[in-house]
C-alpha cells in the first residue's frame, strides 16, 4: 500500500491538477444553414458535412395534412 512520506501541500498538488481543466467548445457556424456546429462534424440541423448532403434532413409532417 502506497504510503506518502512527506506532506504534499496544496500549491504542489494544485500545480500538478492545473493541466487537468476542461477546454470550452469551438462552434463553428455551418455553410449550408448558418446553424452552430462541432468542427470536422456533420451538421445536426441539416445533415451537411462540407457542401455535401451526408444524412438526409428529417422533414416535418404538419398534423392538419395527415
Amino acid at each position: 500500500m502506497a504510503v506518502q512520506q512527506n506532506k504534499v501541500s496544496k500549491s504542489r498538488r494544485n500545480n500538478r491538477r492545473s493541466h487537468d481543466s476542461l477546454t470550452a467548445a469551438n462552434p463553428n457556424e455551418c455553410d449550408n444553414c448558418g446553424e452552430l456546429k462541432r468542427p470536422h462534424h456533420i451538421c445536426p440541423s441539416c445533415g451537411h458535412y462540407a457542401t455535401k448532403e451526408v444524412i438526409t434532413a428529417d422533414v416535418e409532417l404538419d398534423e392538419d395534412a395527415a
